[in-house]
């Protein structure tokens, strides 16, 4: 009987050798600027795998941008919660926020330029596959993502979640080589329906692979519990558009990384 037993252990140890997620910082420059974004990974998995950046909300690189890359390295990603706002750099205030969103949303050549800076350092770690490379943002970080796609990146996909679509250079769509994926608050005052079917008219005049999801009863934030609960204020946490919008992703993954 013990034998047995140190048998069926045996057998089964393979089952349960999945290491925990491991964490750790990796800076990066874009011209006289030091970043600092957190690389999330499982060291039991030796072999290069699917990667994706994790772009932050206007506050920075925060504790909300790190825990959804490490959710993304929990189900077999390696993730890379970027910085494009400096190392160290955080806004305090919602007012420090705007004013650093707003400078790089006026500027997107450097925005574009920091979180390329960002793809650059992610597919030189030998844990990325270079060909199954994503990005995702939220808020802010899906303005973000979505730039990275117009710069022409060579990227499989791009998620925003509850991200400004809008543009100042909405031909460079034509540089997109990424498929897209727009999960939007239906109800969202921030980014408001006109928004959404300029950024479609975009899309569609360069021929570009899209999909826009909208939550009914969702507005801005939807996927932060940080927004609190109440939607009056145009930003409050919605738990059923973030669990779908969660999967939505999940499932765009599957099929752009097949």
């Amino acid at each position: 009987m013990k034998h047995r037993c140190l048998v069926v252990a045996l057998l089964l140890c393979p089952l349960f050798a999945h290491a925990a997620v491991k964490s750790e910082p990796i800076q990066y420059k874009q011209g006289d600027t030091t970043f600092e974004g957190v690389f999330y990974y499982d060291d039991a998995d030796a072999t290069p795998r699917r990667a994706v950046l994790v772009c932050h909300e206007w506050w920075g690189l925060n504790d909300y941008s790190k825990k959804r890359a490490e959710q993304l390295a929990q189900i077999g990603y390696v993730a890379l919660a970027v910085d494009v706002y400096g190392k160290g750099v955080q806004a305090k205030t919602m007012e420090e926020a705007g004013k650093m969103a707003t400078a790089l949303k006026n500027d997107r050549t450097t925005l574009r330029a920091r979180i390329n800076a960002a793809l650059t350092a992610l597919k030189a770690r030998k844990e990325v596959d270079p060909k199954k490379i994503a990005a995702i943002g939220y808020c802010f970080g899906g303005t973000t993502a979505l730039e990275l796609a117009r710069s022409g990146a060579d990227v499989a996909g791009i998620v925003s979640f509850h991200g400004a679509l809008a543009t100042p250079t909405p031909e460079d769509a034509k540089n997109i080589k990424a498929k897209l994926l727009v999960c939007h608050g239906a109800d969202d005052p921030f980014v408001k329906l006109e928004e959404v079917h300029g950024f479609i008219e975009e899309m569609k005049n360069a021929n570009v692979n899209y999909e826009v999801d909208a939550y009914s009863g969702a507005v801005h934030g939807f996927t932060n519990p940080a927004a609190g609960n109440d939607p009056g204020k145009g930003m409050a946490y919605n738990e059923q558009a973030d669990r779908r919008s969660w999967q939505a992703m999940k499932n765009f993954f599957g099929e752009i990384f097949k």
